[in-house]
Parts: C-alpha cells; sequence; structure tokens
C-alpha cells in the first residue's frame, strides 16, 4: 500500500465530492462564501481524521454486529468538540454554518470511511486516508465556494473584486446556484476524461 496513492486519492481519483458525490448536503447548503467553505473543510477534515484514528485502534475490540452505532458515537464525539470549539472561538462562522456542524454526524463520508478503510487498516494509514478525504473535500468545497461567490457578490473571501461597476447574478448564492455550479463543474470533469480515454485510444 503506497503512502502518496492513499494520500492523494481523495483529492483525485475518489474525490468525495466530484467522484463519489457524498457529502452534498453541506457542500450545497454552505459553499455560498469561501469562508464557510473553509470552516465546513476544516471541521471535516478533524472528524475525519480523529474518528478514523479511534475506530482504527479500536477495531479488533469492537463487536461487528454493533459497529455502525459505535462509530456513529465516535463520530458524534469530535463533532461536539468542533462544534463548541468553533461557537467559543468563531461565534459569527459557527452562526452562520448553523445546524450543518452537527449533521457532519450522519456525513456519509466519514462514517463511509470508518466503515470502509479504518476498521480494516492500521492506525497510520487511516490517518493519511482522513486526511487525504478531508483535504479533498474541503478543496472542492473551496473551489464551487470560489464560483459562487465570485459571480453571485464580486468578491473573494468578503474581499471585493470586480470593482462597483459588477453586477453579482443573486442566483449563485441561492441553493439553485449550489445545484448549477457543482453539474457545470462535473460535466466539465466528465469531458476531460472521456477527451483523455479518446486521446489514450487513438494512440
Amino acid at each position: 500500500m503506497s503512502v502518496g496513492k492513499e494520500f492523494i486519492k481523495g483529492m483525485v481519483r475518489e474525490n468525495p465530492v466530484f467522484r463519489l458525490l457524498l457529502g452534498l448536503c453541506p457542500v450545497l447548503a454552505t459553499s455560498s462564501s469561501v469562508m464557510n467553505a473553509i470552516g465546513m473543510g476544516v471541521s471535516v477534515i478533524f472528524v475525519l481524521v480523529a474518528s478514523n484514528t479511534l475506530v482504527s485502534l479500536l477495531r479488533n475490540f469492537i463487536p461487528p454486529k454493533i459497529r455502525i452505532p459505535i462509530y456513529i458515537s465516535i463520530i458524534a464525539t469530535f463533532v461536539t468538540v468542533v462544534d463548541l470549539i468553533m461557537a467559543g472561538f468563531f461565534p459569527d462562522l459557527h452562526k452562520s454554518l448553523g445546524m450543518f456542524i452537527k449533521l457532519i454526524v450522519v456525513n456519509c463520508i466519514i462514517l463511509g470511511r470508518a466503515e470502509a478503510f479504518a476498521s480494516k487498516n492500521n492506525t497510520f494509514y487511516a490517518i493519511i486516508d482522513g486526511l487525504g478525504m478531508g483535504i479533498g473535500f474541503t478543496f472542492s468545497m473551496i473551489i464551487i465556494a470560489t464560483i459562487r461567490e465570485l459571480l453571485g457578490n464580486g468578491t473573494w473571501l468578503n474581499m471585493p473584486v470586480f470593482g462597483t461597476q459588477f453586477e453579482p447574478v443573486l442566483i449563485f448564492v441561492l441553493a439553485p446556484g449550489a445545484f448549477i455550479t457543482l453539474g457545470f463543474i462535473i460535466g466539465g470533469m466528465n469531458w476531460l476524461d472521456h477527451r483523455r480515454a479518446a486521446i489514450a485510444t487513438k494512440s
């Protein structure tokens, strides 16, 4: 098992948002600004790495019949830690993300990695997997949020980009804008995949 491949798979080949289409609820709901995307992404990275680590450490002691409730309890513990830290130190971001911080508990990316990877591999690789998947998730959110914030507000990280003459396309900061942005990104990636496959076939 290659450390490098395990780390980068979540960013490219098995990107949870653009490839596996997992955890889309927080992606679509909180990607209206880059700051929100960073906050949600860092939260998911922490919970992913921490829960993967603990599940891997306890994998030989968790009874198979009750493994899912135990995984959820572990994840919920770390989500509570994130929620309290964010409420105490980043109240504005906490208010902006709202209930979606708590909903990390049922994020299928985190539970999926606990079940599919952390419970079957040693702690080192579980940490690498959590980092790779978490960074891939965060990177995807920042890409979506950048497009939505630029077109919907004319800003990036709340800083004006296009000047006073720019007229925002408000749909991009609304729910339909999230679906439109994600759809175009996935469509573009699929087109590139088919293009590369066609070139490889000809050569």
